[in-house]
Formats: C-alpha cells, structure tokens, sequence
C-alpha cells in the first residue's frame, strides 16, 4: 500500500502558515486556504494525475533517448510537478503571459503543449515548433498560450516578465504575468530589480520560485542569506509573498489561488516560494551523486509529488493502485509511440541557418521621398521631433529612461516635453538600472508597444549587456519567427568632450558581433530624424547611436525634414563624390574627413567620403563601388584602431575588392586605451585633422 514517508517529511522545509499585517517596509505575507484533494472532483484530480505524470514519464523517455545517441541534452523536471500542475490548472489561456524557465515542463503540458511537440524540439527536429531545432531542450514556448520564448540564461526572464507585467496594467487589460525560476536564479541582481520596478508599480506579475534546494550542487544555505528567497522578499514594500509545499497539488493550487487573487484585485505582485525536490541530477551532463549523500536523495524520493498524489487519490477514493496502474501503463504507450515517430522526422535544413536572424518581410515604406527644407535644426533637436512625431503617430511608442521625463526631459533634453504633451503613461522614469530598461521592453514590445528606451550614456550600457545579447538580439531567431521584440535603445555615444573614462566611451563595434540586433548612427540632423522614424516602424531591435559631440554642433545642422521623411537602414551615404581617394566613416568623423578633403583639393586631390550611417547591417556595396573607382581608401572612426568596426570594413574591402586596390587600405583611428579627462591626452587619443591628413598623403604617395 502506498504510503507517506516519515523521513520524507524530515527534510521538508517549516513554512509559513499565518497571515502577518503589512508594516511600512516589509512586504505582505498571505497565507492561502486549507484545501485538501477532496476540494477537486474525481476528474479534475486524476487530470492533473495524468499530466503530471505525463511530464515525468517524458522526463524519463527523453534520458532514455539520449542513452541511445537520439538528442543531445536533457533538464528535467521531476520533483517539480505538483507547484506547476497547480499553476497550469489556473492560468487563463489567452489572458496570462508565462515566462517559463527550464524546469516548466509540467506547467507547459499543462497549459496545452503536447508530448509531440516536447519530443520534435528534444530531437530538434525541423518541425520543432518551439524553435526549429535551434533551443536546446526544455526551451518551450507557444504564441497562442502566451508562453514566451525563454533563454537558456539563468534570470534572463525576470524582467521581460516585468515588462509584461507593467504592459498589462498600462493597456488596463486582464491577467497576470508569471515568471518562474529555480532558487539559484534568485541570486542574479536581475531577480531583485524585477522585484523592486514591479513592487514599485504594482505590477500584475506572479514571481514563483521553485526551490529544490540546489543550485547544480550549491546547497539554497550556501547561496542564500538566510537560506530561502522568502527572506529576501521580506524589504519589498508592495510585494506579497507567500509559501508552500510545492511537491503537495492540493496545497500548491490553494497558495496559487491566494497569489492570483491578490494580483488580480490590483494590489501588487506576489513572490510565491514553493518547496520541491530535484529527483534528477542537475542535467543529463551532471552526476549528482558526487555532491548529494544518499541519504538526502532517498529523502527526497519519498517527497516525489507523484507518489504523494497517488496516496492522496487513492485516500480520496478516486482511484486505486489498479487504475493508476492502467493510467500509467497508457501513457507509456502513447509517449513511446511518439517518440518514434518523432524519431523518423526530418531533421533541420542547414539552408535554414541564416532565416530569421532580422525581420525580412517588407515594412512597406517610402525612403527619401522628398529634400529637407524646413528651418535648421541641430540634432538633438531633429532627434525631440522625431520622437514627438512618431508618439503622435502611434500611441503604442513609448519612451523610457532615466531622467527622461519632464521636467528635465534627459540629460541633452532629447526627450524634453513628451510627458507634458503625451503623459506620464507614455513618456515616464525608469528606476536607475539599464538591465531593467532593456529587459522590461521585451515585455513592452510583446502587448505591441513600441518601446524607444534611453541609456543616458553608452558607458553605463553594460549592465543590460546580458539582455541584449542573449535576449533581445536573439529573440526572433531563437524563436523561428515565432516571436519578435521591436524597440529601440537611443544611447547618446563618443568623445570629443572631455567626458573621460565613463562618458566617452564608443560601443559599435561590440554590439555589431551580434547577429539580431541593428546598430545605427547618424551623423547629421536630417539623417538622425529620418533614420530615427524609420527604426521606430522596424521591427527588429535597433541600437540608435546618438554621438553627443555632434547635438548641437552648426556643422551637424541641416534643414528638417518633414513628418514623412524617412531614411533607409542598412545604407550608406556618399557625402561627396571623389576621384582618387575613398575615406569610409561615420558619426563625428564624417567632418574630420570633409576638413582633410578640403585641403587636400586644395592640392588637386579629389576624395570621395562615404557616410556609412548603419554599422549593422553593412553598406559593403556602396564602399566596394567607390574602391573600384578611386582605387584608395581609407578607414577613419573614432573608437580603438585594435578590434574596431574598421577592421571589419577593412577585411571586407581586402577580401572583395583586393584587385581594385592600388595601395594596402589604411585604418586611422583612436588609441587603444581608455578614454582621458585631459584636454591634451584626449587630442592625443583621437584623430584629429593633422593626424587624418598626414595618412591621407602617405596613402596618395604610396
């Protein structure tokens, strides 16, 4: 007879069971009702029986593929499944938004994945429909059920969870958003800015922690102060938490219930810790045994969520050993049979590599369809315009940041009067953290919002790097077109100000090695407005280069463009036409370069100058041309000569156009080191006009 363990309920952790009042600074704390199997009809229990076990018996088929050289990796769940079948029964399909980690899988099943698709992406097969064999395992996801597309990074989906979260209240729309994660991910810092942005606005967001007590092999005492997520929630004020045993369903589902009427009264988000066991090693690259002692693993066996629910169904008198038996027994078959059909499927066409990385469908519009022609305008200025245009245009534009509210509009004013004239809805504060800017608008972007977010300087961009890279730039690839996350990141860039070492810094050349994302950056105010309008209607997340030097620099004026001006991304702009030397730039070099040309026509050279405006994807064709017919080039940009985008431009140049070449290419650029304070070490480190011409005359005279 199936029976509840002693020693099992020795390792199980004490959890809170009384509801305590709010004090100022101190989260709320719920307890949810005492629900008991018997609450559940027969067919709701033994539903959520054959889900469950469902998930486990995948688990194993999956370990057992593996065994016979049929996928590559496996994460499993087991130990787990009773907190995620109790989420799954109550999520509202079409209303809710989960961003699932890892170990959803039973949460996944419940909400409406099938063992078909789970087994297509385990043996990433083409018709994998979570991302054509693209994810490794365990990385589901659905447009229809609202799960979105996860990254394999720990604590990368906390905050677009957040996101979804804040979209959900700005659209005034019904549901929640849920966020899971093991107890190890609570000590990414992502975990706790996610927990303050929506504490601080009361976002409908459900944070479950699913703690198995490991972290891989780091013990949730050696990891956490105080040894429990729920302690570290206890600051929050606007959070509710809440704790349970997540290897009960009965249980798990009332502290579910508790949580979501909470969010869904308006009253905040809920951090809901459920207890559960890891039955599995941490992968199937992992041993657990060299760092687990048997006896804690026998322990846990005898908390397994399944076999609990079995004796609870068996008490309740909606099944005996027989029935679960023949349960059990059918959907062994059923997986079994799908696995090998599975196995026969097509594996992914290698042609298919490169789909997907951007958005190539056709955006539908007119590029430089008229001359600018309204009074001068400076840059920044152009860059206000546009952003004041296109938030009237469309209401889904939205525009965040530090500072960037009025009244201080951001710290070059470039955002200056869109609250006042949109509302704080639309145009608002950020708390101070670019991992929480970027990340949040993922989940902006996924309520089709358009979300135009500021990083005050390209210096301070690195704490958002992990969201750009391994979110954002990836999401439509990843996803196999599934998913898109449009938005654009305006980050005033470059040096030329004595800015120093934290506000100088240029940054292209790190973000064009990554296939995903766009990089742009205009040197004129014409082209900043038009190519600003233009990222705004893309579709694909665009890092718009803003180089401060230039935002209220004459030379950088021009007439402004009307409302319909738009600019192509992806092309290059011959500035002037040349004859015997090529020089390819951009940003505030671009005048550098006029200055050298003009001198040099003095003595009877005639350069061409090339604009390339977009750093990713590349105008090489526009570049190849001028070689062809000028036969010299140079490369001129301002970040480190050492491993910047000119070496890029260079190689390309080289390889393609080798035969055109009547002397080697020259690069000129800034020094490799960082960037000085001083008046004259910053001179020193950047190309000025003497330096310019002086390479310019020995790649004429060579």
């Amino acid at each position: 007879m199936l029976q509840t363990s002693p020693l099992a309920m020795e390792v199980a952790p004490e959890l809170q069971t009384q509801i305590t009042s709010p004090t100022r600074g101190h989260c709320v704390d719920l307890a949810p009702e005492m629900v008991t199997l018997n609450n559940f009809s027969k067919d709701t229990a033994l539903n959520a029986y054959r889900t469950m076990y469902t998930a486990r018996r995948l688990d194993e088929k999956m370990l057992m593929l593996l065994k016979q050289n049929k996928g590559f990796f496996h994460i499993g769940g087991a130990g787990h499944e009773a907190i995620q079948m109790a989420l799954g029964m109550q999520m509202e399909i079409g209303q809710d938004w989960a961003h699932i980690y890892y170990r959803d899988l039973c949460l996944s099943l419940a909400m409406g994945i099938t063992p078909r698709e789970v087994l297509l992406h385990h043996l990433a097969k083409a018709d994998d429909p979570f991302s054509g064999g693209r994810q490794m395992s365990e990385h589901f996801c659905s447009k229809t059920l609202n799960i979105v597309v996860p990254s394999a990074e720990v604590g990368s989906q906390f905050l677009p969870a957040t996101g979804l979260g804040l979209a959900l209240k700005h659209k005034k729309e019904k549901g929640l958003a849920y966020v899971g994660c093991g107890d190890g991910a609570t000590s990414q810092g992502s975990f706790f800015e996610a927990l303050n942005w929506a504490s601080r606005d009361k976002a409908p967001v459900l944070f479950v922690v699913q703690d198995n007590g490991i972290a891989i092999s780091v013990p949730v005492s050696d990891q956490t102060a105080g040894g429990s997520a729920f302690k570290l929630a206890a600051g929050f004020e606007g959070l509710a938490r809440i704790e349970v045993d997540g290897t009960d369903l009965a249980k798990s589902y009332a502290a579910v219930a508790a949580a979501r009427k909470h969010i869904l009264e308006g009253k905040g988000p809920v951090m809901l810790v459920a207890h559960t066991v890891r039955l599995l090693p941490h992968s199937s690259s992992d041993n657990h045994t060299k760092y687990r002692p048997k006896a804690i693993l026998e322990a846990e066996k005898k908390r397994d969520p399944i076999t609990r629910l079995e004796i609870q169904l068996i008490e309740a008198g909606y099944a005996t050993e027989d029935i679960l038996h023949d349960i059990k027994k059918q959907i062994n078959k059923d997986i079994d049979h799908e696995a090998h059909w599975a196995a026969k499927q097509p594996d992914p066409d290698p042609v298919s590599l490169n789909s997907h990385v951007l958005f190539d469908g056709d955006l539908g519009l007119e590029y430089e369809n008229s001359v600018p022609n309204g009074p001068d305008i400076v840059v920044v200025d152009a860059i206000n315009n546009a952003l004041k245009e296109e938030m009237a245009r469309d209401k889904n534009v939205i525009v965040y940041g530090e500072d960037v509210a009025d009244g201080k509009g951001g710290v070059f004013t470039a955002t200056r009067e869109l609250s006042k004239m949109f509302g704080h809805d639309r145009c608002f504060n950020s708390p101070l953290a670019e991992n929480s800017i970027i990340g949040t608008a993922v989940g902006f972007s996924l309520l089709g919002y358009k979300p135009v977010v500021e990083i005050q300087f390209a210096d301070y961009v690195w704490p958002g790097i992990q969201a750009i890279r391994n979110m954002v730039s990836t999401f439509r690839w990843r996803s196999n077109n599934l998913f898109e996350c449009p938005m654009v990141i305006r980050i005033p860039t470059g040096g030329y100000i004595h800015g120093g070492l934290c506000h100088s810094q240029n940054i292209e050349a790190f973000f064009a090695h990554m296939p995903g994302l766009v990089v742009v950056m205009p040197s004129n105010a014409a082209d900043a407005k038009g190519l600003l309008k233009t990222a705004i209607r893309s579709k694909d997340p665009i890092l718009f280069l803003e180089h401060k030097f230039l935002y209220r620099q004459p030379v950088a004026k021009t007439p402004e463009p009307d409302e319909n001006y738009l600019v192509p991304i992806g092309k290059a702009k011959v500035i002037q036409e040349g004859k015997d030397l090529t020089i390819v730039t951009y940003g505030a070099l671009v005048y550098k370069a006029m200055n050298v040309a003009r001198a040099l026509e003095k003595q009877g050279t005639s350069v061409e100058i090339i604009d390339i405006r977009t750093i990713l994807p590349f105008d090489a064709e526009t570049v190849l041309e001028s070689v062809k017919k000028t036969n010299r080039v140079m490369v001129l940009h301002e970040d480190h000569e050492f491993m910047g985008f000119g070496a890029e431009i260079s190689a390309q140049i080289t390889q393609r156009a080798f035969r055109y070449l009547d002397a080697p290419v020259k690069r000129v650029a800034g020094t490799f080191t960082p960037s000085p304070f001083s008046d004259v070490l910053e001179k020193a480190s950047l190309p000025q006009d003497q330096d310019i011409l002086e390479a310019a005359k020995e790649l004429l005279a060579f």
